[in-house]
């Protein structure tokens, strides 16, 4: 039995390809308590030789950004909650996903992280990055990666 299962999400349907698994885990017994965690990125490109644009205000992107990312996170929970299932909630900001999803991992008691993965190869997997693969690569705890059905062959 796992106790803490981290499962991180992005806002994406294909991310939340990863959710009827954990529900099937929490049911069968074989996961305790369930965490899902979204990171977000503040990514402001710099505008010109000089710096950022004139004029924004970069503490109100980020709470507008978190804003988002726990009102996401709760609506996740309420659908979580109606299959009977308690989940504690987080965002995070990170510049690097995979990094930070590791990081909370590793710094909270995480057994297992369930993520679900685009399924890319080849060139398309170098040319688009992978978080799963970053989390897979960094973690310290098992990773269960969950392919959509329409990666399947």
């Amino acid at each position: 039995m796992y106790k803490k299962i981290l499962v991180p999400l992005d806002g994406s349907e294909l991310a939340e390809y990863a959710l009827p698994h954990v529900i099937n885990l929490v049911k069968d017994g074989s996961v305790g308590e369930v965490t899902v965690l979204n990171v977000y990125k503040v990514d402001l490109a710099p505008v010109g030789a000089k710096g950022y644009a004139q004029g924004i205000n970069v503490n109100q992107i980020k709470k507008s950004m978190f804003t988002a990312s726990t009102k996401y996170l709760a609506d996740v929970e309420s659908r979580l909650g109606s299959e009977g299932i308690k989940v504690n909630t987080v965002s995070l900001e990170g510049a690097k996903p995979a990094t930070t999803i590791s990081q909370y991992a590793k710094e909270n008691g995480i057994d297992m992280i369930v993520i679900a993965t685009h399924g890319y190869t080849g060139l398309k997997k170098l040319m688009l990055g992978s978080v799963a693969l970053g989390v897979l690569q960094e973690s310290h705890v098992p990773v269960l990666l969950i392919r959509p059905d329409s990666c399947r062959i």
